[in-house]
């Protein structure tokens, strides 16, 4: 290792154990800076089948553009038409000939994602990139038409699901890679499976959101475990304190106290659409990203995974998702 980048690694390292400056737009900039960061080429993705759910605002638009500017095919998968249709004539504004489809699909209901599914299998011949970038943070206990807590179904069951009905196409496509928008939130829970069953009344959404963004990253790992030498690489990612209509909304005191700080969604995405690009994300698996880095998934110790519950994760949304927990991602 040489001593520039023994340097770098160690003011990078610095930067980490703080919360605020690592998490804030500060953040980004500094490691931008310190790591050089190239943008994809126009070509990189050329070729190319990308699904982002969430994609009609924040986050999910802003790695879809990202990829359609890299000369990525895009789907869109939103769960307001009006909306996603929006997204995608915005992309087309910043990227001009972009590939840019849409496709329809409330999370918050499993036969919507059969149906996304099917559409993308019919018209489709390869998914080179899955993003799970949908999220929700209700402020109250709300369970969906298939008996599942919202949050739960959103972040869990429901990319568990697709993931499973469009593996076939991700094991034929080389170099593959399904990508999970985490939040450094889930720092400050631990994986607790029973917990994703809440008790209405005792419902805290907030804490919902942290345990079930805990779990993305486990079930991120595990699907990596669990299909290892099937070719598709697994990774799951938080993006920092990113200004976005979820968060506008969802934290509305947060937003006013960090505004000057937050992350623009593009500065949020970025990890996102550089792991969908960069052959540096196929060198290795189930790993946890930051700002173009693998991070410890472990801040606190008290918030590590307790042996057998990530398999206890594994079939508690398998049978959500009404799909057998050993045939899910079989090779």
């Amino acid at each position: 290792m040489t001593l520039d980048r023994l340097a770098r690694n160690v003011a990078d390292a610095a930067l980490e154990v703080t919360v605020v400056p690592s998490f804030s737009r500060l953040g980004y900039s500094a490691r931008r800076r310190l790591d050089n960061w190239d943008e994809p080429a126009a070509d990189a993705l050329r070729g190319r089948v990308a699904v982002v759910t969430g994609a009609s605002g924040g986050l999910g638009l802003a790695a879809a553009t990202g990829l359609a500017r890299a000369g990525a095919r895009v789907w869109l998968i939103g769960r307001d038409r009006g909306r996603t249709d929006a997204a995608a004539r915005r992309i087309l504004g910043a990227a001009g000939g972009a590939d840019v489809s849409v496709a329809t699909a409330d999370l918050a209901r499993l036969a919507d994602v059969r149906d996304v599914a099917r559409t993308l299998t019919e018209r489709t011949d390869r998914v080179d990139v899955l993003i799970h970038n949908a999220g929700t943070l209700p402020p109250e206990y709300r369970q969906t038409v298939d008996g599942i807590e919202l949050t739960a179904q959103t972040h869990l069951v429901a990319p568990f699901l697709l993931t499973s009905l469009l593996f076939p196409l991700l094991r034929s496509t080389a170099g593959s890679r399904v990508l999970t928008v985490s939040s450094g939130g889930m720092y400050t829970r631990r994986l607790d499976v029973d917990a994703l069953s809440p008790d209405p009344p005792a419902f805290d959404g907030v804490a919902a959101y942290a345990r079930t963004k805990r779990a993305q990253v486990v079930l991120s790992q595990e699907w990596a475990r669990r299909t290892e030498g099937s070719g598709v690489t697994f990774h799951a990612a938080h993006p920092g304190w990113a200004d976005t209509p979820g968060l506008r909304s969802s934290l509305p005191r947060f937003h006013r106290l960090m505004g000057p700080l937050l992350r623009s969604p593009e500065q949020g995405a970025d990890t996102i659409v550089w792991l969908a690009s960069s052959a540096q994300a196929l060198e290795d698996n189930g790993r946890f990203w930051h700002d173009r880095r693998p991070r410890s998934t472990v801040r606190l110790p008290w918030t590590a995974t307790r042996a057998g519950e990530a398999d206890r994760l594994w079939r508690w949304c398998a049978t959500h998702a009404g799909v057998r927990a050993d045939s899910a991602g079989a090779r």
